[in-house]
């Protein structure tokens, strides 16, 4: 049973077509933001240092050590400001809107200057082909307000599906966070096994980092506003490796598949969206995946697999 868009205001439309180019100018001022937090945060497993997180208001970093100093970077998606706020109470506040990447990379950097932190990091971007240097890159783009913010309202209900999937699990997981470099909302579970060498390959991303990110043995899952040869927003599920029998295993709900180019389980976000309860339908969607990963793969489920976590009640110990 499908429920008119009207009663699922967490769970806005956001066609990616519509916003395509300002999503693209998002995804590049979160890169230039995340670079900023990568050249200041001690290198951590799988490059969790280096995340976004979602918020109440947007997106944000998370504290930044920088010296002596910690600062602290918003993308507020309801005033539609970058907020920078440093341990001193010193605050500078950018607007975000249409232009140039350059200039918001520009504006970023004298900012951070003035808050007294060290505004030099990397310039250039990753994950995109044919990257353009952040200073460099003069194309004017759009800001299209109403499709960012429906954009992280989406994430938000997202979000909370994701938090709840990962209390489910034992053994080491990932915090729900959004990686800028491919921009997908992602929560990923770990055999607590080692992984075969990655080939690495992905643009502008040294294999280096990518080797590491799969040092170990795991099942992901995330959300894509859509790009990359996807022109609609969806959910995917992998696993590295992936096991024999992986791309044939039965996953819910019956709108996802497996998409054979990608080598992952796909499932619309307007099929969620839609669904009755659009929570029921991402969670099982998480569930079986997972479940597909970690059965065909011989995880030790036993030890790894627990009740999905509840307000105020501690796991039993037997």
């Amino acid at each position: 049973m499908s429920v008119p868009p009207t009663r699922r205001p967490d769970w806005p439309e956001i066609p990616f077509p519509a916003w395509r180019e300002t999503c693209r100018h998002l995804h590049l001022m979160t890169q230039v933001v995340g670079k900023y937090r990568l050249a200041r945060s001690p290198w951590l497993n799988h490059s969790w240092h280096a995340t976004l997180y979602v918020t109440a208001r947007g997106l944000a970093t998370g504290p930044v050590p920088d010296g002596a100093r910690t600062l602290e970077i918003e993308f507020d998606c309801l005033d539609h400001l970058l907020l920078l706020r440093a341990d001193d109470g010193g605050t500078r506040r950018l607007p975000l809107g249409p232009g140039s990447l350059a200039a918001f990379h520009q504006a970023f950097r004298t900012a951070l200057a003035e808050l007294g932190a060290d505004p030099r990091f990397d310039g250039r971007p990753n994950e995109l082909p044919a990257p353009v240097r952040f200073a460099e890159d003069q194309e004017q783009r759009p800001y299209d307000r109403d499709a960012v913010e429906r954009f992280w309202r989406a994430l938000l209900a997202i979000d909370r599906v994701f938090r709840r999937f990962r209390s489910g699990f034992l053994g080491k997981v990932s915090p729900a966070h959004l990686f800028w470099g491919s921009f997908d909302l992602a929560v990923t579970r770990f055999s607590g096994r080692r992984a075969p060498l990655h080939p690495g390959g992905i643009p502008a991303l040294p294999d280096a980092v990518t080797r590491e990110a799969y040092s170990h043995e795991v099942a992901s899952a995330g959300f894509w506003p859509g790009g990359g040869g996807l022109e609609e927003p969806a959910f995917y599920a992998y696993a590295y490796p992936a096991p024999a029998g992986f791309a044939e295993a039965a996953v819910a709900p019956a709108e996802a598949c497996f998409h054979k180019d990608l080598g992952e389980f796909l499932l619309p976000y307007e099929a969620v969206r839609r669904a009755a309860d659009p929570e029921a339908a991402l969670l099982a969607f998480l569930q079986s995946t997972y479940a597909a990963a970690a059965d065909l793969g011989g995880w030790d489920r036993a030890a790894l697999d627990c009740d999905l976590g509840e307000p105020r009640r501690p796991r039993p110990v037997e």
